[in-house]
Protein backbone atom coordinates (compact mmCIF):
# COMPACT_ATOMS: atom_id res chain seq x y z
CA UNK A 1 0.00 0.00 0.00
CA UNK A 2 1.52 3.31 -1.04
CA UNK A 3 1.67 6.25 1.34
CA UNK A 4 -1.15 8.77 0.77
CA UNK A 5 0.43 11.93 -0.59
CA UNK A 6 -1.37 14.23 1.82
CA UNK A 7 0.39 12.71 4.82
CA UNK A 8 3.79 13.87 3.60
CA UNK A 9 3.43 16.55 0.98
CA UNK A 10 0.86 18.62 2.87
CA UNK A 11 3.06 18.61 5.96
CA UNK A 12 6.11 19.56 3.91
CA UNK A 13 4.28 22.48 2.38
CA UNK A 14 3.02 23.64 5.75
CA UNK A 15 6.25 23.29 7.70
CA UNK A 16 8.64 24.49 5.01
CA UNK A 17 6.86 27.80 4.75
CA UNK A 18 6.69 28.15 8.52
CA UNK A 19 10.35 27.26 8.88
CA UNK A 20 11.46 29.85 6.32
CA UNK A 21 9.34 32.52 7.97
CA UNK A 22 10.70 31.69 11.41
CA UNK A 23 14.28 31.75 10.20
CA UNK A 24 13.77 35.04 8.40
CA UNK A 25 12.29 36.64 11.50
CA UNK A 26 14.99 35.27 13.76
CA UNK A 27 12.45 33.45 15.95
CA UNK A 28 13.20 30.14 17.70
CA UNK A 29 11.68 26.99 16.21
CA UNK A 30 8.74 25.50 18.07
CA UNK A 31 9.62 22.70 20.45
CA UNK A 32 8.26 19.26 19.72
CA UNK A 33 5.39 18.04 21.87
CA UNK A 34 6.40 15.18 24.15
CA UNK A 35 4.18 12.11 23.88
CA UNK A 36 4.39 8.77 25.67
CA UNK A 37 3.16 5.80 23.64
CA UNK A 38 2.51 2.71 25.78
CA UNK A 39 3.14 -0.61 24.00
CA UNK A 40 1.36 -3.77 25.08
CA UNK A 41 4.33 -6.11 25.32
CA UNK A 42 8.10 -6.46 25.30
CA UNK A 43 9.98 -4.93 22.41
CA UNK A 44 9.89 -7.05 19.26
CA UNK A 45 8.97 -6.68 15.61
CA UNK A 46 5.33 -6.90 16.75
CA UNK A 47 5.69 -3.10 16.96
CA UNK A 48 7.95 -2.75 13.93
CA UNK A 49 5.94 -0.01 12.26
CA UNK A 50 6.29 2.18 15.33
CA UNK A 51 10.06 1.68 15.35
CA UNK A 52 10.17 2.75 11.71
CA UNK A 53 8.12 5.86 12.53
CA UNK A 54 10.69 6.75 15.19
CA UNK A 55 13.76 5.92 13.09
CA UNK A 56 12.57 7.80 10.00
CA UNK A 57 11.43 10.84 11.99
CA UNK A 58 7.82 10.48 10.86
CA UNK A 59 6.66 11.62 14.28
CA UNK A 60 9.28 14.34 14.53
CA UNK A 61 8.07 15.67 11.18
CA UNK A 62 4.61 15.89 12.72
CA UNK A 63 5.93 17.92 15.65
CA UNK A 64 6.03 15.09 18.18
CA UNK A 65 8.77 13.72 20.41
CA UNK A 66 7.47 10.20 21.02
CA UNK A 67 8.73 7.89 23.75
CA UNK A 68 7.92 4.20 23.27
CA UNK A 69 7.27 2.56 26.65
CA UNK A 70 7.76 -1.18 26.73
CA UNK A 71 4.92 -3.29 28.08
CA UNK A 72 5.07 -6.77 29.54
CA UNK A 73 3.55 -9.04 32.19
CA UNK A 74 4.15 -6.45 34.91
CA UNK A 75 3.41 -3.35 32.81
CA UNK A 76 -0.31 -3.24 31.94
CA UNK A 77 -1.34 -0.75 29.27
CA UNK A 78 -4.47 0.73 30.79
CA UNK A 79 -3.21 2.49 33.98
CA UNK A 80 -0.76 4.90 32.29
CA UNK A 81 -3.34 5.78 29.63
CA UNK A 82 -6.06 6.43 32.22
CA UNK A 83 -3.72 8.57 34.32
CA UNK A 84 -2.53 10.57 31.35
CA UNK A 85 1.05 9.35 31.70
CA UNK A 86 0.62 7.88 28.20
CA UNK A 87 -1.38 9.54 25.43
CA UNK A 88 -2.05 6.30 23.57
CA UNK A 89 -1.75 2.62 24.43
CA UNK A 90 -1.79 -0.61 22.44
CA UNK A 91 -4.44 -2.96 23.79
CA UNK A 92 -7.12 -5.36 22.50
CA UNK A 93 -10.90 -5.08 22.34
CA UNK A 94 -11.53 -7.54 25.19
CA UNK A 95 -9.09 -5.80 27.56
CA UNK A 96 -10.53 -2.41 26.67
CA UNK A 97 -14.09 -3.67 27.19
CA UNK A 98 -13.13 -4.98 30.63
CA UNK A 99 -11.54 -1.67 31.58
CA UNK A 100 -14.55 0.33 30.37
CA UNK A 101 -16.83 -1.93 32.42
CA UNK A 102 -14.84 -0.77 35.46
CA UNK A 103 -15.29 2.89 34.53
CA UNK A 104 -12.27 3.65 32.35
CA UNK A 105 -13.13 6.34 29.74
CA UNK A 106 -11.48 4.58 26.78
CA UNK A 107 -12.18 4.63 23.07
CA UNK A 108 -10.63 2.40 20.42
CA UNK A 109 -9.37 4.84 17.80
CA UNK A 110 -7.58 2.50 15.36
CA UNK A 111 -7.05 -1.23 14.78
CA UNK A 112 -3.63 -2.59 13.80
CA UNK A 113 -4.49 -6.29 13.60
CA UNK A 114 -7.46 -6.72 11.31
CA UNK A 115 -7.46 -10.44 12.15
CA UNK A 116 -7.11 -11.70 15.70
CA UNK A 117 -3.76 -13.53 16.11
CA UNK A 118 -5.11 -16.40 18.25
CA UNK A 119 -4.47 -19.74 16.55
CA UNK A 120 -4.47 -23.46 17.21
CA UNK A 121 -0.99 -24.78 16.49
CA UNK A 122 -0.38 -28.46 15.80
CA UNK A 123 2.24 -30.71 14.28
CA UNK A 124 2.03 -31.37 10.56
CA UNK A 125 1.65 -35.10 11.17
CA UNK A 126 -1.44 -34.62 13.35
CA UNK A 127 -2.95 -31.34 12.16
CA UNK A 128 -5.89 -29.33 13.43
CA UNK A 129 -7.21 -27.69 10.28
CA UNK A 130 -10.76 -26.91 11.43
CA UNK A 131 -12.52 -26.51 14.79
CA UNK A 132 -14.15 -29.95 14.40
CA UNK A 133 -10.68 -31.49 14.42
CA UNK A 134 -10.32 -30.46 18.08
CA UNK A 135 -12.73 -33.19 19.18
CA UNK A 136 -10.79 -35.86 21.03
CA UNK A 137 -7.62 -33.78 21.10
CA UNK A 138 -5.50 -32.63 24.06
CA UNK A 139 -4.99 -28.88 23.87
CA UNK A 140 -2.26 -27.15 25.84
CA UNK A 141 -3.20 -23.69 27.05
CA UNK A 142 -3.54 -21.36 29.99
CA UNK A 143 -6.74 -22.16 31.86
CA UNK A 144 -7.52 -18.44 31.86
CA UNK A 145 -8.05 -18.71 28.09
CA UNK A 146 -10.89 -21.21 28.45
CA UNK A 147 -13.49 -18.55 27.49
CA UNK A 148 -11.59 -18.03 24.23
CA UNK A 149 -11.76 -21.74 23.40
CA UNK A 150 -15.41 -21.84 24.47
CA UNK A 151 -16.21 -18.94 22.13
CA UNK A 152 -14.54 -20.75 19.22
CA UNK A 153 -16.49 -23.91 20.02
CA UNK A 154 -19.80 -22.04 20.30
CA UNK A 155 -19.21 -20.32 16.97
CA UNK A 156 -18.53 -23.66 15.28
CA UNK A 157 -20.94 -26.02 17.10
CA UNK A 158 -18.16 -28.00 18.77
CA UNK A 159 -18.65 -29.54 22.22
CA UNK A 160 -15.85 -28.17 24.40
CA UNK A 161 -16.30 -31.12 26.76
CA UNK A 162 -15.04 -33.34 23.94
CA UNK A 163 -11.68 -31.55 24.13
CA UNK A 164 -9.16 -32.28 26.90
CA UNK A 165 -7.70 -29.01 28.24
CA UNK A 166 -4.17 -29.50 29.57
CA UNK A 167 -2.78 -26.54 31.56
CA UNK A 168 0.63 -25.65 30.12
CA UNK A 169 3.17 -22.86 30.18
CA UNK A 170 3.37 -20.67 27.09
CA UNK A 171 5.97 -22.81 25.34
CA UNK A 172 5.99 -25.15 22.31
CA UNK A 173 7.74 -27.94 24.26
CA UNK A 174 4.55 -29.80 25.35
CA UNK A 175 3.45 -30.07 21.72
CA UNK A 176 6.87 -31.02 20.37
CA UNK A 177 7.30 -33.70 23.05
CA UNK A 178 3.82 -35.17 22.46
CA UNK A 179 2.29 -34.22 25.81
CA UNK A 180 -0.50 -32.43 23.94
CA UNK A 181 -1.89 -32.55 20.40
CA UNK A 182 -2.18 -28.81 19.87
CA UNK A 183 -1.65 -25.43 21.51
CA UNK A 184 -3.75 -22.30 21.87
CA UNK A 185 -1.32 -19.50 21.04
CA UNK A 186 -0.61 -16.52 18.84
CA UNK A 187 0.01 -17.16 15.16
CA UNK A 188 3.16 -15.07 15.33
CA UNK A 189 5.14 -16.56 18.21
CA UNK A 190 5.09 -20.27 19.19
CA UNK A 191 4.59 -21.47 15.58
CA UNK A 192 7.47 -19.22 14.54
CA UNK A 193 9.65 -20.65 17.32
CA UNK A 194 8.92 -24.20 16.13
CA UNK A 195 9.64 -23.30 12.52
CA UNK A 196 13.00 -21.82 13.51
CA UNK A 197 13.75 -25.07 15.39
CA UNK A 198 12.93 -27.10 12.28
CA UNK A 199 9.67 -28.52 13.67
CA UNK A 200 7.10 -28.94 10.90
CA UNK A 201 3.88 -27.40 12.18
CA UNK A 202 0.60 -25.95 11.02
CA UNK A 203 -1.77 -23.35 12.41
CA UNK A 204 -5.52 -22.79 12.27
CA UNK A 205 -6.24 -19.10 12.64
CA UNK A 206 -9.30 -18.65 14.83
CA UNK A 207 -10.27 -15.50 12.96
CA UNK A 208 -10.90 -17.67 9.90
CA UNK A 209 -13.56 -19.54 11.89
CA UNK A 210 -15.66 -16.69 13.25
CA UNK A 211 -13.53 -15.43 16.14
CA UNK A 212 -13.74 -11.69 15.35
CA UNK A 213 -11.90 -9.72 17.99
CA UNK A 214 -9.78 -6.67 17.25
CA UNK A 215 -6.23 -6.95 18.55
CA UNK A 216 -3.32 -4.55 18.77
CA UNK A 217 -5.81 -1.72 19.04
CA UNK A 218 -4.98 1.91 19.77
CA UNK A 219 -6.76 3.28 22.84
CA UNK A 220 -7.09 6.82 24.15
CA UNK A 221 -9.24 8.48 26.76
CA UNK A 222 -12.25 10.62 25.95
CA UNK A 223 -10.41 13.55 27.51
CA UNK A 224 -7.42 13.08 25.19
CA UNK A 225 -9.71 12.87 22.16
CA UNK A 226 -11.39 16.10 23.20
CA UNK A 227 -8.34 18.08 24.30
CA UNK A 228 -5.31 16.57 22.55
CA UNK A 229 -6.88 15.64 19.25
CA UNK A 230 -4.13 17.21 17.14
CA UNK A 231 -1.47 15.17 18.98
CA UNK A 232 -3.46 11.97 18.50
CA UNK A 233 -3.85 12.62 14.80
CA UNK A 234 -0.15 13.42 14.44
CA UNK A 235 0.79 10.19 16.23
CA UNK A 236 -1.56 8.14 14.05
CA UNK A 237 -0.17 9.74 10.89
CA UNK A 238 3.33 8.68 11.91
CA UNK A 239 2.06 5.18 12.65
CA UNK A 240 0.40 4.93 9.23
CA UNK A 241 3.62 5.88 7.46
CA UNK A 242 5.70 3.53 9.59
CA UNK A 243 3.42 0.55 9.06
CA UNK A 244 3.15 1.20 5.34
CA UNK A 245 6.94 1.00 5.18
CA UNK A 246 6.80 -2.16 7.27
CA UNK A 247 4.44 -3.83 4.81
CA UNK A 248 6.74 -2.91 1.93
CA UNK A 249 9.83 -4.49 3.54
CA UNK A 250 9.31 -6.73 6.56
CA UNK A 251 12.94 -7.90 6.57
CA UNK A 252 14.10 -4.30 6.98
CA UNK A 253 11.64 -3.87 9.86
CA UNK A 254 13.04 -6.97 11.54
CA UNK A 255 16.62 -5.78 11.10
CA UNK A 256 15.75 -2.37 12.54
CA UNK A 257 14.09 -3.99 15.56
CA UNK A 258 17.17 -6.06 16.35
CA UNK A 259 19.39 -3.01 15.83
CA UNK A 260 17.31 -0.75 18.09
CA UNK A 261 17.10 -3.25 20.97
CA UNK A 262 20.42 -5.12 21.08
CA UNK A 263 19.91 -6.21 24.69
CA UNK A 264 16.43 -7.70 24.15
CA UNK A 265 17.75 -11.12 23.13
CA UNK A 266 16.08 -10.94 19.71
CA UNK A 267 17.23 -13.25 16.91
CA UNK A 268 17.08 -11.78 13.41
CA UNK A 269 15.70 -14.89 11.69
CA UNK A 270 12.90 -15.21 14.24
CA UNK A 271 12.05 -11.54 13.89
CA UNK A 272 11.96 -11.86 10.09
CA UNK A 273 9.52 -14.77 10.25
CA UNK A 274 7.33 -13.01 12.80
CA UNK A 275 7.32 -9.83 10.73
CA UNK A 276 6.19 -11.69 7.62
CA UNK A 277 3.48 -13.58 9.50
CA UNK A 278 2.01 -10.35 10.81
CA UNK A 279 1.31 -8.94 7.35
CA UNK A 280 -1.91 -10.90 6.59
CA UNK A 281 -3.15 -10.09 10.09
CA UNK A 282 -2.59 -6.36 9.77
CA UNK A 283 -3.28 -5.64 6.11
CA UNK A 284 -6.37 -6.56 4.13
CA UNK A 285 -8.66 -5.43 1.33
CA UNK A 286 -10.19 -3.10 3.92
CA UNK A 287 -6.89 -1.38 4.71
CA UNK A 288 -5.90 -1.32 1.05
CA UNK A 289 -9.05 0.64 0.29
CA UNK A 290 -9.24 2.85 3.38
CA UNK A 291 -5.81 2.92 5.01
CA UNK A 292 -3.91 1.30 7.86
CA UNK A 293 -5.81 0.94 11.12
CA UNK A 294 -9.27 1.12 9.55
CA UNK A 295 -12.44 -0.48 10.89
CA UNK A 296 -16.06 -0.37 9.80
CA UNK A 297 -19.48 -0.59 11.39
CA UNK A 298 -19.61 -4.20 10.16
CA UNK A 299 -16.31 -5.22 11.77
CA UNK A 300 -17.37 -3.50 14.99
CA UNK A 301 -20.66 -5.46 14.96
CA UNK A 302 -18.73 -8.73 14.55
CA UNK A 303 -16.52 -7.75 17.48
CA UNK A 304 -19.54 -7.02 19.66
CA UNK A 305 -20.88 -10.53 18.95
CA UNK A 306 -17.57 -12.18 19.87
CA UNK A 307 -17.20 -10.03 22.98
CA UNK A 308 -20.66 -11.16 24.09
CA UNK A 309 -19.45 -14.77 23.93
CA UNK A 310 -16.56 -13.73 26.16
CA UNK A 311 -18.99 -12.22 28.67
CA UNK A 312 -18.41 -8.60 27.68
CA UNK A 313 -21.45 -6.58 26.66
CA UNK A 314 -20.39 -3.43 24.82
CA UNK A 315 -21.92 -1.01 22.35
CA UNK A 316 -20.54 0.39 19.12
CA UNK A 317 -19.59 3.67 20.79
CA UNK A 318 -16.57 1.91 22.29
CA UNK A 319 -15.00 2.58 18.87
CA UNK A 320 -14.36 6.08 17.50
CA UNK A 321 -13.36 6.25 13.83
CA UNK A 322 -13.37 10.05 13.56
CA UNK A 323 -9.62 10.44 14.07
CA UNK A 324 -8.81 7.88 11.37
CA UNK A 325 -11.16 9.71 9.02
CA UNK A 326 -9.08 12.84 9.52
CA UNK A 327 -5.79 10.95 9.23
CA UNK A 328 -6.74 9.31 5.94
CA UNK A 329 -8.65 12.30 4.62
Amino acid sequence: MTQPVHLTRRFFLQTTGAGVATAAMGLPALAATSVNFQLSWLHSVQFGGSYIAAKKNYWADQGLDVSLSQGGPNAPVEPPVVSGAALVGISAADYTAAAVAQGAPFKIIAVAMQKNPFAIASLAGNPVNAPADLVGKRIGMAVANTPVLQALCTLNNVDIDAIEIVPTQYDPAPLVSGQVDCLLCWETDLPVAMTVQGVDNTTMLMADHGYALHSQTYIATEDAIANRRADLIALLKGEVMGWNDYEADTDAAAALTVEMFPDAGLELETQKLQAARQVPLMFSDLTAENGFGWFTDETVAANIETLALLGRDVSADLWDRSLLEEVHG
